[in-house]
């Protein structure tokens, strides 16, 4: 067999061997339920949801010449670490002390299971999501905090209740959605304040 061939299915089988991988994220679990409250939603199931979010919300976005097809690769890979590190809940933080550092080691090795070019653009993505400084960062990242919270408006706060989880917390966590988004921020602000009238969060 040439060795153009061989090439090509040592890369197609180390594709393979991470779309395999990756396969994990639907077992990690988050701590957001579901709009219909039925069950709490897994990792894919949120990075597929914010993936089309980007779209649908993107006349929002402060930079108005955003890279969407960037923004969307860097939204569908940025929980994939999680297979390793676990789900970090938003207001653990005891958790986000070694979050960094677990989700690092786990990019290493996940990613690592690619070839070296699209390896170092995966890792590059995420790394940029992470540092959330360029336009794309800053609207992923964004719709990333926005979601969380539109669930738990629909579902009447539920997760916050139990987590205990007040409107100063929701307000302090979220505040860079104003980076990439100042209307969804305001938005936040909007649903938060709806969220303590209607007395499912304190």
């Amino acid at each position: 067999m040439p060795k153009s061939n061989n090439h090509s299915i040592t890369r197609f089988q180390k594709q393979l061997n991470f779309i395999i991988e990756i396969d994990k994220i639907k077992t990690i679990i988050r701590q957001t339920l579901l709009m219909d409250s039925s069950k709490q939603e897994n990792d894919a199931e949120h990075s597929w949801h914010m993936a089309v979010s980007l779209f649908i919300l993107d006349e929002y976005a402060n930079e108005k010449d955003l890279d969407l097809i960037k923004a969307v690769k860097m939204a569908l890979i940025h929980d994939v670490v999680e297979i390793d590190a676990g789900d970090t809940f938003a207001y653990d933080k005891k958790a986000h002390e070694d979050k960094e550092e677990r989700e690092k080691k786990a990019a290493e090795r996940i990613f690592g299971l690619l070839l070296d070019d699209v390896r170092a653009e995966y890792i590059a993505l995420w790394e940029e999501f992470e540092l959330g400084e360029t336009p794309e960062a800053k609207y992923v990242g964004a719709i990333d905090r926005f979601m969380p919270v539109l669930h738990n408006c629909i579902t009447k706060g539920k997760q916050w209740e139990k987590h205990g989880v007040t409107a100063d917390m929701v307000l302090e966590r979220n505040k860079p959605i104003e980076d990439g988004s100042q209307f969804l921020w305001d938005e936040v602000t909007r649903m938060v304040e709806v969220a303590k009238k209607d007395g499912y969060l304190l």
